[in-house]
């Protein structure tokens, strides 16, 4: 049986509220990476990494663990659990070289 035409465009309307929501959460994962990257001076790779283990040890999805790092840079604040999980992962992954520095 055929798919009715009302039925079709709010199958379509459907898929374009997702893809919507999935470019709003790629920006705030991109602009909570490149705080990671820019606080930390850790690599974009590495600010990647960061967040996604943040979210994976405090079981938080990774859109707001983003969310939560975009706040703490506004306002300074972070909740324990996240700020204990962020500073335990840039342990592990320690500022990056910054590019022209090397060798001082």
């Amino acid at each position: 049986m055929a798919e009715s035409e009302p039925d079709r465009i709010a199958a379509l309307q459907a898929e374009v509220d997702q893809m919507k929501e999935a470019m709003a959460s790629h920006a705030v994962v991109d602009q909570a990476i490149g705080m990671v990257v820019a606080l930390a001076r850790v690599s974009p790779d590495q600010g990647w990494e960061v967040l996604k283990e943040v979210s994976q040890h405090t079981n938080i999805k990774l859109r707001r663990v983003a969310e939560l790092i975009l706040v703490w840079g506004r306002r300074g604040d972070l909740p324990d659990p996240v700020r204990a999980e962020l500073e335990d992962a840039l342990d592990r992954y320690g500022p990056a070289q910054v590019p022209g520095t090397e060798g001082q």
